[in-house]
């Protein structure tokens, strides 16, 4: 019967088990999380005078905006918004009391004394950063010139 239940256990277990995700798995797994990889860093890092419309598109992802000016020179816009929201929360208290007792063969003392004390606290707080990258290029394709501005509010 032991072996029987142990069995059952681990059968269970390993059912249960791969279904567990931690918060930062749960992260990476949003449709999200390649876009926002996009910042500053990065466009200082790949984004080079003279690159290719193609190794800017590899480098950085499709762009939000396009357009061409009356030169027919073509720019290409980032416009990229996150918002980050934290909570944060506390609880404690505290529990006390007092049984029954018996003190001879045939007494007994019956009561009690209970108490409970308990509190909770909690703060929020929301971030929003902006990034926009502007990339122009050359009727030949090559990045021209580019700008970026961010700011976190």
């Amino acid at each position: 019967m032991r072996r029987a239940i142990i069995s059952i256990s681990l059968l269970i277990s390993l059912f249960a088990v791969p279904g567990c995700m931690s918060a930062a798995e749960h992260s990476q797994s949003l449709h999200s999380s390649n876009e926002r990889e996009l910042t500053v860093g990065t466009v200082q890092r790949k984004i080079v005078k003279g690159m290719s419309q193609a190794a800017v598109a590899e480098a950085l992802g499709s762009p939000n905006i396009v357009s061409k000016d009356e030169d027919g020179d073509e720019t290409w816009i980032y416009d990229k918004i996150a918002s980050e929201v934290s909570f944060s929360s506390d609880s404690g208290g505290t529990v006390a009391g007092v049984g029954a007792g018996g003190g001879g063969s045939d007494v007994m003392i019956l009561g009690g004394l209970g108490g409970s004390y308990s509190r909770s606290a909690g703060a929020a707080a929301s971030t929003q950063k902006t990034l926009t990258v502007v990339i122009k290029f050359s009727q030949a394709g090559r990045v021209k010139d580019f700008s970026y501005h961010s700011s976190k509010f």
